[in-house]
């Protein structure tokens, strides 16, 4: 009932309402709640090119980056998405590709249309939940595999595979492998460009996207909005350990 009540008005289908509270906000990973997302709701707006349309007036900016927006979300985002999806269940169920693809589009259109932007959050916080708890899982496996973190660092510096391509040192592990701020000029991802250029697109994914900023804005108040942002800081950090980490290891494990 709380869903179908929240789809009287467009605020109520494409913000929940404006009713949700902090912990599925925290779903957003929103970088800066404290400087952009007093301005969006200032600015009582839905979308970002509807902010663009006010900001800076002319029906032209915000037709322009509506059309971005959909052609970069269809061929980057959702694209990938709907692919890893189906291929994950191909591989888990032994289902057709393309089966599997019309059948997660369906499920995904059908809760979407039916429940909003609250359907879809109460999913990701669920969603998020379950990933968490699987990687939290395979982390300490992992570790415990290869004698925690002193035995990665040791295992991952000898694991050179079997078969390598000739005249060129991609199969060597990187000396600097463990190390977050790479040298600025023989690095593979050298540390001003960490800083500085990342930034810049961090900034337009966590603060500008509409798929990222929207969340920010179906909370009830600004309070619950910053809530979510600080809690979404710190979920950022698990990567490192869920993702990456486990990744090292399994370099390890079968280089």
């Amino acid at each position: 009932s709380s869903i179908r009540a929240s789809r009287g008005t467009v605020g109520g289908y494409f913000l929940a309402g404006r009713s949700m509270t902090w912990w599925p906000a925290t779903f957003l990973l929103l970088a800066l709640g404290w400087i952009f997302v007093p301005v969006y709701i200032a600015a009582g707006v839905v979308t970002m090119p509807q902010y663009l349309k006010k900001r800076f007036g002319g029906q032209r900016i915000q037709v322009y980056m509506s059309v971005l927006s959909l052609i970069l979300y269809i061929f980057t985002k959702i694209s990938t998405d709907i692919f890893s999806g189906a291929l994950f269940i191909q591989m888990a169920l032994g289902w057709n590709l393309y089966l599997s693809t019309v059948i997660l589009l369906v499920v995904t259109a059908v809760y979407t249309i039916a429940g909003g932007l609250t359907a879809v959050i109460y999913t990701d916080a669920l969603q998020t939940v379950i990933m968490v708890g699987g990687a939290l899982v395979l982390m300490f496996l992992g570790f415990q595999e290869v004698g925690w973190y002193p035995g990665l660092q040791q295992l991952y510096r000898q694991a050179i595979p079997n078969t390598t391509v000739p005249n060129t040192t991609c199969h060597l592990p990187r000396p600097d492998a463990f190390h977050m701020l790479r040298d600025p000029v023989n690095g593979d991802i050298p540390w001003p460009g960490l800083i500085f250029g990342l930034t810049v697109l961090a900034t337009w994914c966590w603060c500008t996207d509409q798929v990222i900023v929207q969340r920010s804005l179906a909370a009830k108040n600004l309070s619950h909005a910053k809530g979510g942002s600080v809690l979404g800081g710190y979920l950022k950090i698990l990567p490192m350990f869920f993702i990456v980490m486990p990744g090292m290891i399994s370099r390890a494990l079968y280089p």
